[in-house]
Parts: structure tokens; sequence; C-alpha cells
């Protein structure tokens, strides 16, 4: 199925952009509204502003009015979600109800809907056939990934509406190849914009920030700080009339950060610490293995979430109990009941006990009181000692997080903290 998209004259100096995102899931919290931000992302890289972001339940009477509302501020309004053939899939029906205009059934959908069930069951549901029925006029947005296109439409002059599906891998399919295009041909972006992220660990944003305050001024191209739990990023952006001139302004400013930065800076972009961490490893063809409590199988995740991790990450053992530590690891039952599970000695012991029974050249061991119980005066929850030890020697480290965070945020900061540890020492080595 295909669709040439007509051209709209829109000016982006002159533009106010507005997301609505629908569905009673995101508005009960059942689901993240993980596409705001996304789409967010991709306006601002494009030089897009935008100024509103809306989330409307499955209501007609409301997602109508929501509509008419952009329309008299907005140039373009992009949705999200309700695309779907159940009877609570509203979008499509109300946008039109909205301008008074008429569905058609467009064959050439409905033919496409039906090869892609085909694939999937010997039934094909009659319910399917709703999403065939577009705005007359509408343009549409093939979807590679599911049953359900999108459309560009302009229901009144000065006035465009983009609907997008809601589930989060059809949606980007379709704004990469078919929305973000129409954008740039359409709208007088006057240059492209080119992004970079750096990312750095075991500095707070505000300590980053000073680090960095004047180039944080710049204009072009702009440096902004992100903080994640026990992250930062620097997003450098910058315009230019061509990919090559934008990333030529983007170089010097990414040559100071970094020079300023040292070792607090770990990659950029799609890099994660794990994957550094495996890089690193790389180098020397080298592996690792993992023993875990408290994270219970989180860094040995990390790890196996990146393609090719087998050529160096060998395994792990979750060591909850200390029953499984002196079976699985052959942690003596005397070093447990003298220092216990929580400490620096258990969890050299943990590393050189996984390390020899994969035979790997790193390890690392994670051990502490991630909560909400189970914590004493002396190891309070959030104490979590980390071991990290290779064929020569270890390194053991102490983290505090406190007994204010959260089960998962102890629990992803222990996974943080122990690559950053490695991946520091395997730094310290080259």
């Amino acid at each position: 199925m295909t669709s040439k998209l007509k051209s709209t004259s829109l000016s982006a100096e002159s533009t106010e952009t507005e997301i609505l995102c629908i569905g009673t899931e995101l508005l009960l919290g059942n689901i993240l509204n993980s596409n705001a931000k996304w789409i967010s992302e991709e306006l601002a890289l494009l030089g897009i502003p935008h100024y509103k972001q809306t989330v409307i339940g499955d209501n007609e009477s409301r997602l109508k009015k929501a509509i008419l509302e952009s329309a008299l501020k907005c140039r373009v309004l992009i949705t999200t979600g309700g695309l779907g053939p159940t009877q609570d899939d509203i979008t499509i029906q109300t946008i039109a109800k909205a301008f008074n205009a008429e569905l058609e059934e467009r064959d050439g959908v409905w033919l496409d809907i039906k090869n892609k069930l085909s694939k999937k069951a010997n039934i094909i549901s009659q319910r399917n056939r709703k999403q065939a029925f577009l705005p007359r006029s509408a343009e549409i947005i093939p979807n590679p990934l599911g049953t359900a296109p999108g459309i560009i439409w302009s229901p009144k002059n000065n006035f465009t509406i983009i609907a997008l599906p809601g589930v989060p891998s059809e949606m980007h399919a379709m704004w990469k190849q078919t929305t973000a295009s129409w954008l740039r041909k359409n709208l007088d972006l006057h240059g492209i914009f080119v992004s970079k992220n750096l990312k750095f660990v075991g500095i707070s944003e505000s300590n980053l920030a000073d680090k960095v305050s004047d180039l944080i001024e710049l204009k072009n191209p702009t440096v902004a700080p992100y903080a994640n739990l026990g992250e930062v990023k620097l997003r450098i952006t910058a315009k230019g009339k061509s990919d090559k001139e934008a990333e030529k302004l983007i170089t010097p400013v990414v040559a100071k950060i970094r020079d300023r930065t040292g070792k607090l800076f770990y990659g950029s972009n799609q890099d994660s610490l794990a994957s550094i961490v495996l890089d690193l490893l790389k180098e020397n063809n080298e592996t690792i293995a993992v023993a875990e409590s408290c994270t219970g199988g989180q860094l040995s995740a990390e790890f196996t979430s990146i393609s090719g991790a087998s050529n160096n990450f060998i395994g792990g053992v979750i060591a909850y109990s200390n029953k499984t530590k002196e079976d699985l690891l052959g942690i003596p039952k005397t070093l447990l009941e003298k220092y216990g599970a929580v400490s620096p000695q258990t969890v050299v012991a943990m590393a050189q006990g996984i390390q020899k029974a994969l035979k790997s050249n790193w390890a690392i061991a994670i051990s502490g009181v991630a909560g909400p119980e189970g914590g004493t005066k002396d190891k309070p929850v959030g104490s979590v000692h980390i071991a990290v030890t290779n064929l020569q020697s270890h390194k053991t480290s102490l983290e505090n997080f406190g007994e204010h965070l959260s089960r998962p945020n102890i629990q992803r900061l222990s996974v943080i903290r122990s690559l950053d540890l490695i991946r520091l020492m395997l730094l310290e080595r080259r």
C-alpha cells in the first residue's frame, strides 16, 4: 500500500505544534506516555517548536472539543492512539465528525489489512475493516508493522492533523519512514538540526553544569543537561545548512566537554555502561562473569541486552540466600557467619567464586540491603557492597544510597555503580 502525500505550505517560524495523546489507559496510569516524550525529541531535532501536550481519554465529546480547540490555536496537531479496530478506538471517526467530514473506505487500505491479517490468523475479523475508513481527502501514512494506517489531513486552511497509532514501535516506524520527511518538506525549517548526546556517570547534574556553564550559554550549538537515575546527559544540538555544517559546529564543543570531564564521560548516543565495558573487554579478548544478590539478575540483564555480548559475558549466578552462596560459589559458612552476607569480605568471595567456577578473566559481585525492610544500624537500607576481581587483584566499594530511595532505585544504582567500577579499572589498565 502506497500513498503520495500532498504538499501543504506551512511556516515553521509561525507554526505552533501540539501533541495530543489519546487513551483512557494513559489517564489511569496503566501505560507510561512515552510517545509524547519521543515525539517532542523528534520535533526538537527538526527545529519545530511545540507548546502544548494533552492527554484525552477514549471519550468522543472531550476528544472532539480538544481537536477543535487545537484547530483554533495551532497549525499542526499530532495525535497518537485510538486507531485500532475496537469500539474504544475513536480517533479517526471523531476527527471527521469535528469537521463534518465523511469517511470513505479505502480499498487499498482494506486489502493491505487483509493481507497482513491472513499471515497471522485463518479468520479475518470484520472489526479491522473499520481501520480502512478514512476522511475523503486525507493522505495515508502507511504502517509497515501493524494494520492501522495513519493520516495527514488538512480539514481547514492553516491546520493539519497528523494521526499516528499509539503502539510505540508502529508510531516510530511511521514517523521515520513518512512523517518526518513530510514535515521537512512542508515546513520551512531554515536549516538542518543535528544532535549528539554525551553521557556521564559519577557526577551530579548541577556539578556537571558548573563544569560547562559557559558552554550552556551558547546559542548555536546549544548545550542542555538532563539527569537520569545515576547518570547525567548533555545534549549538544547545532543548526546548519547541512548535516556536515551542523556536525562541524558540534565537534569543538564535544572536545571541550570531554577535556573538562575526563573519565566522568563514558559514552555517547546509544552507548550504555554495559556496552562500554564489553568494548573494553574485547580489546584484550577477555571475559566476565557476575554473582548477584540484591540486584537479582539485573546486572546480567544489562550485559545480555547487548547483541554479541556472549563473546565476552560468560554468565552469572543469582546467589540470594546464604546457602546458595555456599553451595554455588563455595563461600565458607564461617566467613558468612563472621562478616555477614552484606560485607566486603563476602562480595570478594562471591566474585572469586564465580570467576573460578566459570573461568572468567573478570568478575563482579553485588550484595546489599535493597529494602524497604532488612536494614540494621550497622547495615541500613541502601547499603550495598560491590567487588570487582581479575586474575591478579580485586577492588571493593561500599555504596550508601540512603533509606529514602525505593527498592528498584537502589537495585538500579547498584548495577550502575558496579559497571562504572569495572569501567574505571579497565581504563586504568589501558
